[in-house]
């Protein structure tokens, strides 16, 4: 069966070629349709002068007749003879596009010309549908690949041109702006800068850098106007190996799908050799055997048995499954992960990046003052300063007042004069450096802390914590809907840490201070069960290896890392923890809708075959049976791709 197009290139030189591939598939398509088109009018033409008009000169004229829609067969005949007589080479007798020519070619040799056209002309009108929704499929996983970042600031005749990341070579000096992806991997060269890493590190404290030192393609610049020197090229960057990814997925099928392809392979030559015993053991049993009406019976039967249906349904099935997912920002990448998502009762799930924003957050403010009051000297405090502490709580609070006499004591914090006040805001030991008096049970406090005191006096402290995804709580909520009967976060953060966002987001159980050893230790304690089918969520390269354990690894996309996305079965673009619910409502309803096809084509054909074996049913029931059910199992495979989730 014709395949859709589909090719990503990864340098210039590809893409030149691959741009060549495609003009020549689209001119291939575009003669396919105008000569399907002709078909058609030459068909339509011929049975409304046939069973309509009926003139003499066309009805009882065989010649005229043979050759109307012989011409009106060999526009749409000739692809599909061409494929069979290639697998003839192969020594591959026995397939469709066989079973389809002898069918048809049986049909004018007794004289039932419209039958033989018809039955060619829909086998190809079923073809082109299951093309362009294979080619819908593929569109919707290319439009979601195409919203990641595609331009690159690069230095050239001393300025900055905006290009593509795939033209940028190694060693040019390229420019990254505030709130922009940095698009290749690169040395700084700039004095410094800040960047989110919690992508790459897992580590949900955002990294400073110095000149000389390696920012890596995916992290997010926070803070002033970059330079890096690149030091790999595109075709290593997260993106690039996506795309192929995509095009790997049509290689992975799903156990379903294997077999009905092993399936057809057996059944076709048994259908072929019993529809010649249809057509020659009769010849021994009945007295009156007409060649003729038996031979008939036999191409009925082959045209009903062929395995189209299911041939192109339960793929497109599998394909349909993977473009809503992808219209739904998930990228799975093969049909079998597909399947294994329908069966999944265990969620495993990083915390940092995945349940969590990975920024901070100003969490809590307690304070012996004025609450206002205490915001507005700390946040005048803290202003001037780059640190990501203190961005949170300038983001939180936004103050009028102008700090003066700024002074940083490396380790500890700031101090400086406020509304003519001495404010002192840091850790513990900034108070301790000063000997100011303060509550004990601060040091006990687990998150990020800022200690302040106003004149000398203790006056409160605000605590800073990484930032709950919005929709993490209902995440939990929607995959115990969905009958997920587990649900385990693991974290390299501080186990207080761990079980307190545990307990705001419902997850049934929650282990903190892991390495990426201690992950994969739960997880293979848990496979353990095998009635466990787990799928592990995670963002960061230090969960590589896990996601490569669990039955679906399920990667935090948006800002994951290349580990990550490339050891992943299944990728989440928007980085929303919500989605793992839908990627496994959408793994139940494409399993469901697979099965229906099945179900669907195999009692329409059974009963079909029986009423062609019997003589009832004809040549045009024969049609309806192959490609109109044909046509059903597609229309009920796109289906899936409309419905919401």
């Amino acid at each position: 069966m014709s395949k859709a197009c589909c090719s990503t290139s990864h340098d210039d030189h590809e893409k030149h070629t691959h741009s060549h591939d495609d003009q020549d598939h689209n001119h291939e398509h575009n003669t396919s349709k105008l000569f399907l088109g002709i078909s058609l009018f030459i068909f339509f033409s011929g049975i409304f002068i046939q069973y309509i008009l009926k003139p003499s000169w066309f009805v009882e004229n065989e010649t005229i007749r043979l050759v109307w829609f012989s011409i009106s067969y060999i526009l749409v005949a000739f692809p599909v003879w061409k494929e069979a007589l290639e697998l003839a080479k192969k020594f591959d007798f026995f397939n469709e596009f066989s079973l389809m020519g002898i069918a048809t070619l049986g049909a004018f040799i007794i004289g039932e010309y419209p039958e033989g056209v018809a039955v060619m002309l829909f086998y190809t009108i079923g073809e082109m549908f299951q093309e362009a929704a294979v080619n819908r499929a593929k569109g919707n996983i290319k439009a979601l690949l195409d919203v990641r970042p595609d331009t690159a600031h690069v230095l050239r005749n001393g300025v900055f041109e905006t290009i593509k990341p795939q033209e940028v070579a190694i060693g040019e000096t390229i420019q990254i702006k505030v709130g922009e992806k940095i698009p290749l991997d690169g040395i700084l060269i700039t004095d410094k800068g800040s960047c989110n890493t919690s992508a790459l590190t897992g580590e949900s404290k955002p990294s400073t850098y110095k000149t000389g030192e390696t920012i890596l393609a995916g992290m997010l610049n926070l803070e002033n106007v970059i330079e890096l020197k690149t030091t790999k090229k595109f075709e290593d960057s997260s993106i690039a190996k996506i795309l192929q990814m995509v095009q790997d997925a049509a290689s992975r099928k799903a156990p379903t799908e294997l077999f009905i392809r092993k399936f057809a392979k057996i059944y076709t030559p048994i259908v072929f050799f019993l529809a010649l015993a249809l057509v020659v053991i009769p010849y021994f049993f009945v007295d009156n055997y007409i060649f003729r009406d038996w031979l008939y019976r036999g191409l009925v039967f082959l045209v009903v048995s062929c395995p189209c249906a299911l041939v192109i349904s339960v793929p497109l099935g599998y394909f349909g499954g993977i473009g809503a997912a992808s219209r739904n920002g998930i990228l799975v990448k093969g049909s079998n992960f597909l399947d294994l998502l329908a069966k999944v009762n265990t969620v495993v799930m990083d915390k940092t990046g995945t349940m969590t924003e990975g920024v901070f957050e100003v969490q809590k403010i307690e304070t012996n003052l004025n609450q206002n009051e205490f915001l507005n000297l700390v946040s005048a405090l803290e202003k001037p300063s780059t640190h990501p502490i203190a961005k949170a709580i300038v983001a939180y609070h936004s103050s009028d007042f102008k700090a003066i006499d700024v002074v940083e004591i490396s380790g500890k914090g700031l101090k400086g004069n406020v509304d003519g006040k001495t404010v002192l805001a840091g850790n513990t030991k900034l108070l301790d450096h000063f000997s100011i008096q303060y509550p004990q049970e601060i040091r006990d406090i687990v998150e990020s802390i800022v200690v302040v005191s106003v004149d000398n006096k203790y006056a409160g402290y605000i605590t800073i914590a990484d930032k709950i995804k919005e929709d993490a709580k209902v995440a939990i909520q929607n995959m115990k809907a969905l009958g997920v009967t587990k649900t385990i976060m693991l974290s390299g953060d501080k186990n207080t840490i761990t079980q307190k966002v545990a307990k705001e987001v419902n997850v049934d159980e929650a282990f903190g201070e892991l390495l990426p050893e201690g992950k994969v230790e739960k997880v293979e304690f848990l496979k353990q069960n095998t009635n466990q089918i787990i799928a592990f969520v995670g963002d960061g390269i230090n969960d590589a290896p896990v996601l490569a354990l669990s039955d679906v690894g399920i990667a935090m996309g948006g800002l994951g890392s290349d580990a990550a996305i490339e050891t992943a079965d299944v990728v989440i673009q928007t980085d929303q923890p919500s989605k793992i619910a839908t990627a496994i409502k959408i793994g139940r309803e494409t399993k469901k809708i697979v099965i229906q096809n099945i179900i669907l084509a195999m009692s329409v054909k059974a009963i079909v075959l029986l009423l062609g074996a019997e003589g009832i049913a004809n040549m045009w029931e024969a049609v309806f049976a192959d490609v109109g059910v044909a046509m059903l199992a597609i229309l009920n495979a796109i289906r899936i791709q409309r419905m919401k989730f």
